[in-house]
């Protein structure tokens, strides 16, 4: 009779840097919709807010950026989060820089 082999695969969790990348990128996309609701709902009056919303959710993606990196160094973790996470925040970080010098 043939041996049987009997394989346990241990079970990875997310990693919490990760999940706290794709946090603060879903917050940072949030207030860009927010920021762009309020600069429709006071009709350009009151800049000074939809700029320090704004501020704040580029600050947010930036962080979220470099928590989404530091992830990576977690071991015995699945990465997966930690990659979207850092995808995600660096798009929302470029898109608010591009935005931030057509401003300008």
């Amino acid at each position: 009779m043939a041996k049987r082999y009997r394989y346990a695969f241990a079970k990875k969790k997310e990693t919490r840097k990760g999940k706290l990348s794709v946090g603060l990128a879903v917050a940072s996309f949030l207030l860009f919709l927010t920021a762009v609701l309020l600069a429709f709902v006071l009709r350009g009056k009151l800049g000074f807010l939809v700029g320090g919303v704004s501020l704040f959710a580029t600050l947010l993606s930036f962080y979220g950026f470099i928590m989404g990196l530091a992830g990576f160094s977690e071991e015995n973790c699945k990465h997966r989060t930690s990659t979207i996470g850092s995808i995600a925040n660096g798009c929302i970080a470029v898109g608010w820089i591009c935005l931030f010098l057509m401003g300008l």
